[in-house]
């Protein structure tokens, strides 16, 4: 058996060759086409008791090889567009979507500053800070306070404010 194995090795060696030809003409780059080629054989070794012998070995390969790159693709392709949808989102886009009526908007936001401005300065600040984008450490060195206070301050006043600005909860939950 083991014999079998290493002839059936040396045999996918010897089609290395023509399946980095062909993996460029898929991928235009060397070292691509070469990772593609190392994908293609550990899958032909893993699938070795799948061959059939007689059949044609480099068409296998070729099969292998390619539906390697299309799966590849696809996934990369998703990944992409998932990221570019995000990416292409401007603050303006955001702007305006979120302004489709002013009224509410501002009833919402003078709702906001009055359960901001109830926070005690001890919360206030942190939260603040925090919601700027200073980091944990760096507030908790301008306050001159532990950061695990910092953290606890910032989670409390998140609690409070949750529970102020209760009416919006289900406006703005999102769905599980």
């Amino acid at each position: 058996m083991e014999n079998k194995t290493t002839d059936f090795n040396q045999e996918l060696y010897l089609y290395k060759d023509s399946l980095r030809s062909f993996a460029f003409s898929f991928t235009k780059d060397a070292d691509d086409a070469d990772d593609l080629v190392q994908d293609t054989l550990l899958k032909a070794i893993h699938y070795a008791t799948k061959f059939k012998d007689g059949t044609n070995l480099k068409g296998w390969l070729y099969t292998i090889l390619k539906n390697t790159f299309i799966n590849s693709y696809r996934r990369k392709t998703k990944i992409n567009s998932l990221v570019s949808v995000t990416d292409e989102i401007t603050s303006d886009q955001l702007k305006f979507s979120a302004s489709n009526n002013k009224g509410e908007n501002k009833c919402m936001m003078d709702d906001i500053h009055k359960a901001l401005d109830k926070l005690q300065p001890e919360y206030y600040i942190p939260f603040i800070k925090y919601f700027e984008g200073y980091k944990y450490h760096e507030i908790a060195q301008e306050l001159n306070i532990p950061i695990g206070t910092v953290k606890t301050r910032i989670h409390a006043a998140r609690g409070i404010l949750k529970n102020n600005l209760k009416m919006y909860q289900e406006q703005f939950s999102r769905p599980n």
